[in-house]
C-alpha cells in the first residue's frame, strides 16, 4: 500500500505498511519486471511498484526490480559530492518492503553505458525470464538513451515481452522525481522532500566519539557517521525519531558546523540529542528519521543563549513528534 501524507494542522506521516507478499506457489518463469535507479524509492517509484506487485500477484509470478549501482548520473557526470537519497542497502530494503520479490543490481560503469537497448534487454533476459516490463513515463536506457517507450515496445515484439508505461505521480502539478527531492533536501525543505518520498527521509550511520562538548554543557549528543556519499539535509535543527535497536525515540538533531564554538571551516557533523535517554550507544548503527525542520543553524553569543534556544527546540520537537506517526522498522 502506497504511503500518503495526511493533511492536518500538524502533519502526520502515515506509516509505510509492508505490502502483501507473493503466494508460495508462484510460477518459476515469466516474471513481471521494472527497471530503474530507484534512488529514494519515492511516490513515483511506489506507483510503478504497486502496479508491478498487483500484476505479478494476479499472474502468480515474481515481481522483479532491475537496478544499478553506482547511479548512472554519478558515473556519467563524474559526480563526487554526496548524491544518494538512499544507500544501496536502504534502497533494496525499501524495494522489498513495497513488494518486490527479487532485486537484480547491475554494476554501472562507462562500458555498461555503451550497451545498446537491445543488448541491455538481452542481458536482463539472461538473469530473469520476463513477460512484462513496466517503465516510467520518461524512462530511457542504453547508449545515448536510445531505449525509450517505442524502442522498447519494438524490442519486446521481437523478444517476447510486453511493455506498459506508468504515468507519473504528481506533487504541485509536477512529476515527482529523485532530482526534485535532492534539491529540496539541499535547501532544507524537509516538508517538500518528505511529501514526495511518502515517508520521512532517513539517515543511518554508526555512532562515533565526538569532542564531548554536548555532555559537558549538559546536553549529551550522539555523533552519527553516515555513508559519505549519502545526501544530508541542509544545516539546521530538526525534530526527528532516532531508531536505536529497533525502538523509535523522540530526538532533536543538529546538522552543521556548530558556529557558536567553531569556525565555518569546521567539519559538518550530525548530532542527535535523544530525549529522555541515557544509555551508552557508541559504535551502534542507528537511524534518524527526519520529521520537521525547526530552524536554521545559528551562531549564539555564548553557551547560555544557546541552551535557552535548545530548551525551546526540545519543547517544539516534543510537540511535533507527539502528533506524528512513528516510522516503521523496515528490515534490512
Amino acid at each position: 500500500m502506497t504511503a500518503k501524507i495526511k493533511s492536518t494542522s500538524r502533519k502526520k506521516y502515515s506509516s509505510i505498511k509492508e505490502v502483501e507478499k507473493q503466494p508460495s506457489n508462484i510460477t518459476a518463469h515469466s516474471d513481471w519486471i521494472t527497471i530503474g535507479s530507484f534512488d529514494g524509492v519515492h511516490l513515483g517509484h511506489q506507483k510503478i511498484l504497486e502496479t508491478l506487485r498487483n500484476g505479478a500477484l494476479k499472474n502468480r509470478v515474481k515481481a522483479t526490480a532491475i537496478s544499478f549501482y553506482p547511479h548512472p548520473a554519478v558515473v556519467l557526470r563524474d559526480i563526487e559530492d554526496p548524491f544518494y537519497i538512499t544507500t544501496l542497502e536502504e534502497k533494496n530494503s525499501l524495494l522489498r518492503w513495497f513488494g518486490v520479490n527479487e532485486i537484480i543490481n547491475f554494476t554501472f560503469d562507462k562500458d555498461f553505458s555503451r550497451l545498446s537497448p537491445r543488448e541491455f534487454v538481452q542481458l536482463v533476459q539472461e538473469r530473469s525470464a520476463f513477460s512484462k516490463l513496466l517503465i516510467g513515463y520518461d524512462f530511457r536506457l542504453g547508449a545515448d538513451r536510445a531505449g525509450g517507450q517505442e524502442a522498447l515496445k519494438e524490442i519486446g515484439k521481437d523478444l517476447g515481452f510486453g511493455v506498459d508505461v506508468i504515468s507519473p505521480a504528481l506533487f504541485d502539478n509536477e512529476p515527482i522525481s529523485s532530482s526534485r527531492i535532492r534539491q529540496a533536501l539541499a535547501e532544507g525543505n524537509l516538508d517538500l522532500a518528505n511529501a514526495m518520498l511518502g515517508y520521512p527521509f532517513f539517515v543511518t550511520g554508526r555512532v562515533v566519539h565526538g569532542d564531548g562538548r554536548g555532555k559537558h554543557i549538559g546536553l549529551p549528543t550522539a555523533n552519527v557517521f553516515p555513508w559519505p556519499k549519502k545526501l544530508i539535509p541542509a544545516p539546521g535543527v530538526y525534530a526527528a525519531f532516532t531508531e536505536i535497536d529497533e525502538v523509535m525515540h523522540l530526538s532533536v538533531i543538529n546538522i552543521g558546523h556548530r558556529p557558536t564554538f567553531y569556525t565555518t571551516d569546521a567539519i559538518q557533523t550530525i548530532e542527535t540529542h535523544v530525549l529522555d535517554f541515557s544509555e551508552e550507544i557508541y559504535e551502534k548503527q542507528i537511524g534518524i528519521h527526519f520529521i520537521e525542520r525547526l530552524r536554521p543553524e545559528l551562531k549564539f553569543d555564548g553557551v547560555d543563549a544557546l541552551m535557552t534556544q535548545i530548551k525551546y527546540d526540545i519543547i517544539k520537537a516534543k510537540e511535533i513528534l507527539s502528533d506524528a506517526t512513528k516510522p516503521p522498522n523496515i528490515p534490512a
